[in-house]
């Protein structure tokens, strides 16, 4: 068994997320708010609920959270009585602002170091339902393809994103010949494992699901190098 190529989840994957998500939430909200004074009428958890509605109300988005925090603050904007151009305007400039925050992350001291090593055996992809670009990240220098749902149009865990990445790594990588890393029991590893990839589940909240075979159960990224040179027959 030889790994050709490796994918990647990136939030809670390469970096813990809580703290960029504990500190956007309400810095962008309350950007808004010193805007148009609207936060007492549509406190910051009737905005997080109005957006999960909103998600599922509409499957055509619900991967692009980037799309769908754009469509429901724009609807607060309006309920304000702010007419257009200026509710469009004061929503981009929100959502610029939301995305500056998003992108304020710091990696895991190790994730730098294990890339750069991989990515001198390995083509190496990101598949993120989230709304990190990688491009802007110096980390992104390692990947071969960036895979973001919401410029795809589908998100995990549908098996297409997984064989849309492996496509764009190699036309001979096939799914069982390739491995995706990644936190989410049902987006990461069963989404992978369904697809025909073999996954390294990071199981960051300690659920201890127990893992089909080809499902492999790390505690932290650090522990990918030991799994391939398993998997390849190096150890």
């Amino acid at each position: 068994m030889t790994i050709k190529a490796i994918t990647f989840d990136i939030d809670d994957t390469l970096w813990d997320n809580a703290p960029v998500m504990a500190r956007l939430e309400p810095a962008h909200y309350q950007w808004l708010d010193d805007q148009i004074h609207h936060a007492q009428r549509v406190p910051l958890d009737e905005y997080m609920r109005r957006r999960q509605a909103f998600s599922e109300a509409h499957p055509d988005v619900r991967g692009d959270h980037t799309e769908v925090r754009r469509r429901v603050l724009h609807q607060i904007v309006r309920e304000q009585g702010i007419e257009e151009p200026l509710a469009t305007q004061l929503t981009e400039r929100a959502i610029h602002y939301m995305l500056a925050l998003r992108h304020q992350i710091e990696p895991y001291e190790e994730s730098e170091a294990l890339l750069e090593t991989l990515s001198k055996r390995y083509p190496l992809a990101v598949i993120t339902n989230g709304n990190v670009d990688m491009r802007r990240l110096p980390l992104g220098r390692h990947f071969d393809a960036i895979f973001n749902a919401g410029e795809l149009g589908m998100s995990k865990p549908s098996p297409k994103v997984f064989h849309a990445a492996l496509a764009a790594l190699g036309d001979d990588i096939r799914p069982e010949d390739a491995i995706h890393v990644g936190d989410s029991w049902a987006h990461d590893a069963l989404a992978a494992h369904g697809a025909g990839m073999k996954a390294a589940w990071i199981d960051v909240h300690d659920q201890h699901h127990e893992c089909p075979e080809g499902v492999y159960r790390l505690n932290h990224v650090r522990e990918l190098p030991a799994l391939l040179a398993q998997l390849n027959g190096d150890a």
